[in-house]
């Protein structure tokens, strides 16, 4: 079962910018469609951003601000987050909505000033 490995995460005042990074374990050309997901304390996990092949999604409440990524050669998928808000504070995950995996660990993005 493929493994994904989120980092990036961090503190970071409002308007601010993060690039989180997931490594994915095995070759993502194989893989269709990843996303990265949140959940934030006492909220259901949520879908913020998918990739498919090269066409992107975004939730309502990131569109404009975030902007998600591949790199099939490196194995890697991206997600660089500008103009954050105190309410994206989250555990940030990635996983695949086409194939989905056991959940990493992910990485924590605190918004605060």
């Amino acid at each position: 079962q493929v493994q994904f490995v989120e980092s990036g995460g961090g503190l970071v005042e409002p308007g601010g910018s993060l690039r989180l990074s997931c490594a994915a374990s095995e070759r993502l050309f194989t893989i269709y469609s990843m996303g990265w997901y949140r959940q934030a304390p006492g909220k259901q996990r949520e879908l913020v951003a998918q990739i498919i092949t090269s066409t992107t999604h975004y939730a309502e409440s990131v569109k404009g601000r975030f902007i998600i990524s591949r790199d099939n050669d490196k194995n890697m998928v991206y997600l660089q987050m500008n103009s954050l808000k105190p309410e994206d504070t989250a555990v940030y995950y990635c996983n695949s909505p086409s194939r989905p995996s056991l959940w990493g660990q992910g990485t924590q993005v605190t918004v605060s000033s």
